[in-house]
C-alpha cells in the first residue's frame, strides 16, 4: 500500500472540541474523510466531507480508510488516548505506523486518577469492555491498585458482586462517570455497597485500591498445605500433596499465559496452583467424580480464583472441543491412561509439556510403556516425602506414598522429545 498522505488519529474527551488542541483541529479541518463512533463524530456537526462510523466489523471500515487514504486527507476519532486500550493498535497494525500521526488526549484512566486524587504510577490497568471477564479476580491478587475499562456486561457493580461472592471484599472503588462531559460524576465506594449501586451510567471507569494495610502480595510459588483446601475423605483426603504438587508444576512450564489442562483433578489443588501461576490463561480442571465438581468449585470460590473452567466428565472423551493445551498434569486416568495420553499429545501445542502422577505399580509400567511405544523419552522422578510428625513429646517421620512423575515434551519439530 502506498499512501500519499498520513492518516490522523484525533483523541477526544467527553468534552467534545472544548480541549482539543489547535493542531487536532486544524487535522479535523483538513480531512476529506472523518471516521469514529457516531458518539465522536456528533462532535462535529459542520464537518462537510464524508463521514464513515464504525459499526460492526472493524476490520471492514479499515479496509476502506486504506483506500480512501490513497487518494485524501484521512481522520480517525477515537476516545482519550487512542493508543490505550483503544482502536489505535489496530489502526497502526493495519496501516502502518509511518503513514500514522496519532494526537492523543489524557485518557479516561488518567482523568479518574486525578479526579480520584490518587496517583496512577503504581496501578495496574485492565480493560473488560467488550471482553470476558474471566481471570479478572486472579489478576487482582497481585495488584494494590487496578483500574479497570468496564461495559454494560462487567459493570462496576456486577463485578463487586463477584468481588464479595469470593470474599475479595478489603478494597475501596471510585466509580468515574462520564470523565470530562457535563454529566461527570465521581463515587467512592465499600465494594459491598458498590455491589449493591443500580444507578451507574455506561461511560465509566473502575478504580480498585486495595484497603488492608496489612496485605502482603502472595508467593510467587504456590505451596499450599492441603487443609487449606476442601477434599474427599477418606484417611487425610484425596488431593495431590504439596510436595508433588510442587515439582509436577515445576515440570509443567507453565507461563503467565498458559492454557493448562489438569486431568482428573479432584478437589482442585493442582489447577488452583496452576491458575495462579497462569494469571492471563486459563485452567480446564477435568474431573468424573460429582463430588470432586464440587469440591472443586468450592475451593475456586474460598481461594478467589476465576480463571479455572471446570469440566465434569471423563477423559479422554471431556477432552473434546478444549483449547489446545500448553501444559497438561494428569493426576487420574480411571483406567484410561493411554487413551488420555494419546489424546493429550495429538492436542498438546508443540514445545508443551505433559506430566504424569503415578502411585500404583500398574500404572507406573502403564505409563512408561505408552511414552516408549510412541517414542517418546520420559524424564522420571520417584519422589518419596517423609514429614515430621509429633509421637508424644518427640517428633518422628511419618512417610507419604511414593509418587513418579514423569515429564514429557511435546517437540517442536521432527524429533524425539524428552
Amino acid at each position: 500500500m502506498s499512501l500519499r498522505r498520513a492518516i490522523t488519529l484525533v483523541g477526544i474527551g467527553d468534552d467534545g472540541c472544548a480541549s482539543l488542541t489547535s493542531r487536532a483541529v486544524n487535522a479535523v479541518m483538513k480531512a476529506g474523510v472523518l471516521v469514529g463512533g457516531d458518539r465522536h463524530l456528533e462532535f462535529f456537526p459542520q464537518f462537510q466531507g464524508e463521514r464513515i462510523v464504525f459499526k460492526g466489523g472493524v476490520s471492514s471500515v479499515l479496509d476502506r480508510v486504506a483506500e480512501l487514504a490513497e487518494e485524501r486527507n484521512v481522520c480517525v476519532v477515537a476516545s482519550g488516548d487512542p493508543l490505550f486500550f483503544g482502536i489505535g493498535s489496530l489502526v497502526i497494525a493495519r496501516l502502518g505506523a509511518e503513514h500514522v500521526e496519532v494526537l492523543p488526549q489524557p485518557s479516561s484512566m488518567q482523568w479518574a486518577f486525578a479526579r480520584a486524587g490518587l496517583k496512577w504510577d503504581d496501578a495496574a490497568f485492565v480493560s473488560l469492555h467488550g471482553r470476558s471477564s474471566e481471570g479478572f479476580l486472579t489478576k487482582l491478587k497481585r495488584q494494590t491498585k487496578v483500574a479497570i475499562f468496564t461495559d454494560d456486561k462487567n459493570s462496576p457493580s456486577v463485578l463487586a458482586q463477584r468481588m464479595v461472592e469470593h470474599g475479595e471484599t478489603a478494597w475501596e472503588a471510585w466509580v468515574c462517570e462520564s470523565l470530562g462531559g457535563p454529566d461527570e460524576r465521581v463515587r467512592r465506594f465499600d465494594v459491598k455497597d458498590l455491589a449493591l449501586c443500580q444507578d451507574i451510567g455506561p461511560l465509566n471507569v473502575l478504580v480498585l485500591v486495595r484497603s488492608d494495610s496489612s496485605w502482603r502480595m502472595p508467593c510467587t510459588i504456590p505451596f499450599l498445605h492441603e487443609d487449606q483446601f476442601a477434599k474427599r475423605m477418606p484417611k487425610k483426603g484425596l488431593i495431590t500433596k504439596r510436595e508433588v504438587r510442587l515439582l509436577s508444576l515445576a515440570a509443567m512450564g507453565i507461563r503467565p499465559d498458559s492454557v493448562v489442562w489438569d486431568i482428573g483433578a479432584g478437589s482442585g489443588s493442582v489447577a488452583i496452583e496452576a491458575a495462579l501461576l497462569a494469571p492471563k490463561g486459563v485452567v480446564y480442571a477435568i474431573e468424573v467424580d460429582p463430588e470432586g465438581v464440587q469440591i472443586c468449585r468450592e475451593n475456586l470460590l474460598t481461594h478467589a480464583v476465576d480463571n479455572v473452567r471446570v469440566i465434569a466428565g471423563r477423559a479422554p472423551e471431556a477432552l473434546t472441543g478444549l483449547e489446545a493445551p500448553d501444559a497438561v498434569f494428569i493426576g487420574g486416568s480411571k483406567g484410561s491412561m493411554e487413551e488420555i495420553i494419546d489424546v493429550v499429545m495429538e492436542c498438546l501445542q508443540p514445545g508443551g509439556r505433559l506430566v504424569v502422577n503415578a502411585i500404583t505399580l500398574e500404572n507406573v509400567a502403564e505409563t512408561y510403556q505408552t511414552f516408549r511405544k510412541r517414542g517418546l523419552v520420559p524424564d522420571v522422578t520417584l519422589l518419596q516425602v517423609s514429614r515430621a510428625e509429633p509421637l508424644a513429646h518427640y517428633l518422628r517421620y511419618e512417610s507419604l506414598n511414593p509418587i513418579q512423575i514423569f515429564a514429557v515434551e511435546k517437540p517442536s519439530q521432527a524429533g524425539v522429545a524428552s
